[in-house]
């Protein structure tokens, strides 16, 4: 998980600790899991589900992560694009 100020926007990118520093391919789409981007403090899937509430722009990545955001109600499962078969959710609070 990474927490980042981005102007006036809380930027938060999540994904599920096996993904981190992959390249996932679906058709022409092209995805990578950046280090860089998604890198930060571990922590429990329930954690990082908790830092959604105080973030205006968020990016989560992974089976984990996206179910319990689902089940959360942070998102609608036909907003999900799967890449690779991998997860992908960004939620945006205008």
């Amino acid at each position: 998980m990474k927490l980042q100020k981005v102007g006036r926007n809380v930027l938060l990118a999540i994904c599920d600790a096996g993904l981190l520093g992959r390249t996932l391919h679906e058709g022409k789409i092209v995805f990578r899991v950046k280090e860089d981007f998604y890198k930060g403090t571990r922590l429990s899937v329930g954690e990082a589900i908790s830092m959604i509430e105080n973030s205006t722009i968020v990016n989560l990545v992974g089976k984990n992560i996206v179910n319990k955001a689902i089940e959360r109600g942070y998102v609608h499962p036909e907003a999900v694009l799967e890449i690779e078969g991998v997860p992908h959710a960004q939620i945006v609070k205008l």
